[in-house]
């Protein structure tokens, strides 16, 4: 059988027959993998605890029939054991896992892989606010897969902002004439905010207050759901209340959203 490596990071796992576990991973070449790991449920092996969600591994795979066999996994950043410590971490963490797992298939891009590595790294190390992290990623994992919103410009005319009407179907802010009747009205620190989570200002982030963060929380979800076409299961138990301090901080690059 055709053997292969691949950094990945663990979406999901599940039991199989009496000590296996399927393993669903996103990969940094391969796109999403669904692999078998071999008897990691007999011991307290490294090798199953390093296969857990949220963990980044370098792994190794056979090719298999219907599903890849996972022979070896070495860690490249143990983001589990830090993200399940703290509870709104972990329902965020759920939330982009869920997310990315929605987005991928056999050929998903490597931007995929980075921007969640980096915002389950930004987790981990309780960089910033804990809903902000999952709402930036949210917006910018749309954007990957080709659904970017619009919070300036009209998605529908391309008359130039500001706008405040926002219409999840229509992709985003619409200008008056072409919004629809009723059609829900956002007020500029939400919309502000909103354009600082898709491109990644964390200082405009981090400075906004709780209130409106609450209400870019509300559109941020209803735009990715309606987009997944589905409800996300894990989105409605995310936990926003907010660690008061960082666990740790390190000087090196980032690519977190």
């Amino acid at each position: 059988m055709p053997l292969y490596r691949d950094e990945c990071v663990v979406l999901r796992t599940h039991k199989l027959g009496e000590a296996d576990r399927i393993v669903t991973m996103l990969s940094r070449q391969h796109g999403k993998i669904r692999a078998v790991a071999k008897g990691v449920r007999r011991t307290a092996s490294k090798f199953g605890a390093r296969l857990e969600p949220f963990m980044v591994v370098d792994a190794q795979f056979y090719e298999g029939r219907s599903l890849d066999i996972v022979t070896q996994a070495e860690s490249l950043g143990s983001y589990g054991a830090d993200i399940v410590a703290d509870y709104p971490s972990y329902t965020a963490a759920s939330a982009m896992v869920e997310t990315a797992d929605r987005l991928s298939d056999a050929d998903a891009g490597l931007q995929q892989y980075l921007l969640l590595v980096g915002a389950l790294r930004s987790l981990a190390r309780r960089e910033h606010p804990t809903a902000s992290t999952l709402d930036s990623y949210l917006l910018r994992a749309m954007s990957i897969a080709g659904w970017a919103p619009s919070f300036g410009d009209c998605a529908v005319t391309g008359d130039p902002g500001p706008h405040s009407a926002f219409v999840v179907q229509l992709g985003g802010v619409v200008a008056d004439r072409a919004a629809p009747p009723g059609a829900p009205r956002l007020d500029t620190p939400t919309l502000s905010l909103l354009g600082s989570l898709l491109a990644g200002d964390w200082t405009a982030v981090d400075g906004a207050d709780e209130r409106t963060r609450s209400r870019a929380s509300g559109v941020v979800a209803a735009y990715t759901q309606w987009h997944l076409e589905r409800a996300l299961r894990s989105l409605p138990h995310v936990d926003r209340h907010e660690t008061p301090a960082p666990i740790a901080t390190t000087s090196q690059g980032s690519t977190h959203p």
